[in-house]
């Protein structure tokens, strides 16, 4: 386990993975999975930020439970992450700043064996967009995934158009792996995805500059 240190600067506090989740603190973040409890707070920011965000995201399939308008659905929603967590194919967090919530970043399709990879996503309500906090999320979960998981590779892709999203991955200064063309589904079309990607070896050389700028 993690612990604060004694010194001016502490290393952001990590309590352990269970199969219940890790709730990891940064300098203004705490990244926690989210709980049937979060339903009014994340029903509220998605509905407030729909046009903000449905435009990146794949299309909901017919017939799906709405997660949005159905706190049964969102309680699902939650039990499949924890599901996922417990098989170690998937590890989610809900963002939260002073307390409320503020988004979600997730380490998604983790493969292990030689490939020893996931992805990562993120969204950020437009209200606390362009104040650092999902640069802070995404380091705090780079951290996870590399010290804890001790997975090799993060993979995050974004839409050549996604100015905000791209902004928080040249702000972190990944590496960028060029274009893949008609990549994923987003709201009913085959959209072309920019990779960004870190290795560990990577995140072993830039890991303190990158803690020391945005996570404590």
């Amino acid at each position: 386990m993690w612990t604060r240190r004694s010194q001016p600067k502490a290393e952001p506090l990590v309590h352990p993975a269970t199969n219940a989740g890790a709730t990891l603190i940064g300098r203004r973040v705490v990244l926690r999975p989210l709980l049937p409890a979060d339903f009014d707070q994340w029903r509220e920011v998605r509905l407030r930020c729909e046009a903000w965000l449905t435009k990146w995201e794949p299309a909901r399939i017919p017939g799906a439970p709405d997660t949005i308008g159905d706190r049964q659905a969102f309680a699902a929603r939650c039990g499949a992450r924890t599901r996922e967590i417990q098989m170690g194919s998937g590890y989610g967090f809900g963002i939260f700043v002073d307390g409320c919530f503020a988004g979600e970043v997730n380490i998604n399709s983790i493969h292990r064996g030689p490939f020893q990879s996931a992805y990562v996503g993120y969204w950020i309500d437009e209200r606390h967009a362009g104040r650092g906090y999902t640069p802070e999320a995404v380091v705090l979960v780079l951290r996870f995934a590399f010290e804890q998981m001790m997975l090799h590779r993060i993979q995050i892709s974004i839409i050549p158009r996604n100015a905000a999203s791209r902004r928080v991955v040249e702000k972190l200064g990944l590496r960028n792996e060029g274009i893949a063309e008609r990549y994923l589904e987003i709201d009913g079309v085959w959209e072309d995805h920019v990779r960004y990607a870190i290795t560990s070896e990577e995140w072993a050389v830039r890991r303190d500059e990158l803690l020391s700028a945005w996570a404590y």
